[in-house]
């Protein structure tokens, strides 16, 4: 394994460990010491090489599919996040409800589910997106720019819909 790949690899360990709120101990911890903070730190610094089977392992303790952890094969290096679709709730307030409805409802639910009522902003996937695609019934790339000429959504946002093209 090169590495660079190595690298790449490690960043993206990392980067779902992090997304689940996990220090290196915490997966030692919450693995009961099957993960060693040691080795999972070695495989996300490249230090250390992991073979198909302990990264398949890795995957599974981390609930996610493989294919989430190896690197993307874009051109010098590791891929570019995508962009975050956060809506302005403070603004989607202000478009009037026979525009908005259907969006302030999803957005509402949202929040319900995850118990966020700072009223503010709402960060979306781009899995809502596609479904608020169907809602709207339309696709999503003019969606997306409806939601943008409504000023509840960053124009970065035409990135997500760009680089999913089964959005």
């Amino acid at each position: 394994m090169s590495s660079d790949y190595a690298k790449q690899l490690g960043g993206k360990l990392r980067a779902i460990r992090t997304q689940q709120g996990l220090s290196l101990h915490g997966v030692e911890e919450k693995s009961q010491g099957r993960w060693k903070a040691v080795v999972v730190g070695s495989y996300e610094r490249g230090d250390r090489a992991v073979t198909v089977q302990r990264l398949a392992e890795l995957a599974e303790f981390y609930g996610v599919p493989v294919q989430e952890l190896l690197p993307g094969s874009t051109p010098g290096g590791a891929a570019e996040p995508p962009p975050r679709l956060v809506l302005d709730l403070e603004r989607l307030s202000q478009v009037p409800s026979e525009k908005a409805g259907p969006l302030q409802r999803y957005a509402a639910t949202i929040q319900s589910q995850r118990g966020d009522y700072n009223g503010k902003v709402l960060s979306i996937r781009q899995d809502d997106l596609r479904t608020l695609a169907v809602i709207y019934d339309q696709p999503a790339s003019l969606l997306v720019d409806q939601l943008i000429s409504w000023g509840v959504l960053d124009p970065d946002a035409r990135r997500a819909v760009r680089e999913d093209d089964s959005i």
